[in-house]
């Protein structure tokens, strides 16, 4: 394996973080573009968070998240059956020597962070947040 794809730390090269970032362009691209002909689609503003590629570069996860939620998941899951066509789609966008095939899920990253939030303005926490400061301070 070239050291291109790997790195001692087990995260991702730069380059596979500059595919990942050129890969969720693209489909960004596509979806706002309205290229894929599915009427739930057609209607549904989807954020793209982010593509997290394998480092063999055949496989991508899609981080998505359509406005006001995806409760039943019927926007994953039809991205996920026209999965084909955004990969071909998106072969006429990026370069590449193979295109990665795309799973697309929810991105649950935008609830933890809400979760997180909440947690932080309780009152318990923001009282032991201030009395920490207050040690600091002396």
């Amino acid at each position: 394996m070239s050291k291109a794809r790997h790195n001692t730390s087990g995260a991702p090269s730069t380059r596979i973080l500059r595919v990942g970032e050129n890969v969720r362009h693209a489909i960004a691209m596509i979806l706002a573009r309205g290229d894929v002909q599915d009427p739930l689609l057609e209607k549904a503003s989807i954020t793209v968070s982010e593509a997290r590629i394998s480092p063999d570069l055949r496989n991508a996860t899609i981080f998505v998240m359509p406005l006001g939620g995806d409760p039943s998941g019927e926007t994953v899951k039809a991205l996920n059956k026209h999965s084909a066509f955004i990969r071909g789609a998106m072969s006429r966008v990026v370069h590449m020597k193979y295109m990665p095939s795309l799973r697309f899920i929810l991105d649950e990253s935008f609830d933890e962070a809400s979760h997180i939030d909440a947690l932080l303005r309780d009152p318990k926490v923001a009282r032991d947040l201030e009395h920490d400061e207050d040690e600091a301070q002396e």
